[in-house]
């Protein structure tokens, strides 16, 4: 899934939980971290909407939730922000512990 300001904030209120990586292509970490994101997204269909928002190309969500470093990996469920909040280059079995914790919210 690719965020965008035109479509993140109607994802976000349909109430699914949604697991946003705030990124950009100069970003080494962010780079190295996009193909576990994708695979995740494929894994969670139907459970989880988990995609990618690129902070060149895209201000409004970044500036909301004030993004300073990337990788960021916001969380939402029901509609609102969770405490789920990760910053940095993440590990897999990392990222699936907090999926996992915001389903089960």
């Amino acid at each position: 899934m690719i965020f965008t300001d035109a479509n993140v904030n109607e994802i976000i209120a349909s109430g699914k939980p949604v697991v946003i990586d705030f990124w950009a292509t100069w970003c080494g970490p962010c780079m190295a971290m996009a193909p576990i994101i994708e695979e995740l997204a494929k894994e969670y269909e139907g459970k989880a909407v988990i995609g990618k928002y690129n902070i060149d190309e895209e201000t409004e969500l970044a500036s909301k939730y004030r993004i300073m470093s990337i990788p960021t990996i916001l969380t939402f469920k029901d509609g609102k922000k969770t405490n789920i909040r990760l910053v940095g280059a993440q590990s897999r079995e990392t990222l699936v512990e907090k999926i996992n914790e915001l389903i089960a919210m």
